[in-house]
This record gives C-alpha cells, structure tokens and sequence, in this order.
C-alpha cells in the first residue's frame, strides 16, 4: 500500500502575530505549487484562527498540539477537542514527550485524548519514544512498544486507521542529536511490526513519523527509509526556508 508521506510543523509555544504572519507567508510562496507530502502545521492555540484565515485555498491542514483529556466543564486554561474541531483542525498531537515529562500525562490520559479527538472528527498524531538512559539500557524497544499498546489496549487497533504515529527519540529533541537513518527505520519497522502482529491491514496503512530534530540536512535520508512516512518537526519548522526545504525531500 502507497502511505501518502506526511510532514508536519509543531511550532511548540512560540511566535507572535508578526511572526507568524511572516512564517506562514513564506511557508505558502516557497511550497508553490503540487507537492509531493501532506503539509500540517500545529500553530499555539491562541494562533489557530490567524493561521486558519492564511491557509484558505492551500493545501496546507492545520493541528491543534494538545487538548484536554475531557470534553467540556470546570477546566480552567485547558482546550477541548470539539474545540478545535470547531476552528478547522484536523489533527491533534498527543503523548509527546514534554507532555510525559513536563506536566506528567500518563497512557491512560493521553488514550482518552485519542478516544475524544477521533470522537471529534480529527486524526490523533500520537507521540512514542524514549530517553536516552532507556535506550543504552536496551529498553527502548519495550518502552515504545509499551506507550503505543497501552492506547491500543484502551482504543483497539482498528482505531489505528485513522491515526498517525510519530517517533520521536527523547534525546534528539531539541539536542541537536539524530538517530541515524538506520536507527530510526529500525524503530519505526519494530513500530509496524507490532501493529501488524494484531491487523497487518492497519500496520500497512499506517503513517510513521520521525520527530527527532529533522533538518534540511538529514530529510531525504531519513525520508528514504522504507517505514518512515515524513516527519514531526520542531525546531526548523519555524523557519520558513528550512521547513519547505524538509517538505520538499519527500521523493
């Protein structure tokens, strides 16, 4: 099956109007015209409504990068996910790291999360990985596989065909340290691996991002790999230049 690659922008808690504005402006021009990837940007919150009124008649989809494990009620500062809906995403991010590590979301929340955003007529982009100490102590395989079967035992496995994974080893976010091409087609394939263990249909449809400090200098090698389908992208989507330049390294 031809999975559609995917490459999406987390702009993290970062920007301003201006910003923005320029960001996305650059981001439009230097796209041009029919491309090759599925183009997401994952504004902050506040900013989902400016992007929204840019984006008109692209191609470009838009993500929310969080929501409220809840659908509605005394939930001071959080955002539902019929919230977003409601202002045109239609993706959510879900699980990523600084979510397990800074505000200590267990598997259980982040499952609801994926139960709501589905329930809501959006794709959950649903964040896996481990650290550094978990992967020289030869645990990385069981702690992936662990975040990823604790939402598929909450959700079941079908949920998965309208879902995209995203791998994003903890220690190259934001180090600047990569996986090698290598490295991350070897997680990425023991991802689908397990998915097709319980529904080979799923597993072959399914869309697995690499998130660990993708660059204009290591996409296409990373983009090549047989079970990588495009990239979450930190840092560099900020950038308008480097972020079409990773777009554009989808073969």
């Amino acid at each position: 099956m031809i999975r559609r690659p995917l490459v999406a922008g987390n702009w993290k808690m970062c920007g301003c109007r201006s910003d923005i504005q320029a960001l996305v402006d650059g981001v439009l021009v230097g796209l041009g015209g029919e491309i090759a990837a599925e183009v997401v940007v994952c504004p902050p919150a506040v900013y989902l409504d400016q992007v929204m009124s840019q984006i008109i008649g692209s191609e470009i989809k838009i993500a929310g990068q969080n929501c409220a494990s809840a659908e509605k009620g005394a939930y001071t500062g959080e955002v539902s996910a019929s919230m977003l809906a409601d202002v045109g995403c239609q993706y959510v991010i879900i699980g990523h790291s600084e979510r397990r590590q800074l505000f200590l979301e267990q598997d259980k929340t982040i499952a609801e999360k994926f139960k709501l955003i589905q329930a809501n007529g959006m794709i959950p982009i649903l964040c896996v990985g481990e650290t550094l100490e978990q992967r020289q102590s030869d645990n990385a395989n069981d702690v992936v596989g662990g975040q990823l079967e604790a939402v598929i035992d909450e959700v079941g496995v079908n949920a998965f065909f309208d879902a995209v994974v995203a791998y994003e080893p903890v220690w190259a976010i934001g180090t600047g340290l990569t996986a090698t091409p290598e490295q991350a087609q070897e997680m990425h394939a023991y991802i689908r691996t397990l998915v097709a263990r319980k529904e080979s249909g799923v597993a072959e449809k399914l869309r697995v991002l690499y998130g660990g400090s993708v660059k204009p200098e290591n996409a296409r090698k990373l983009f090549s790999q047989s079970d990588i389908d495009g990239g979450l992208v930190g840092g560099a989507s900020l950038e308008a230049k480097k972020f079409v330049a990773i777009v554009k390294a989808v073969i």
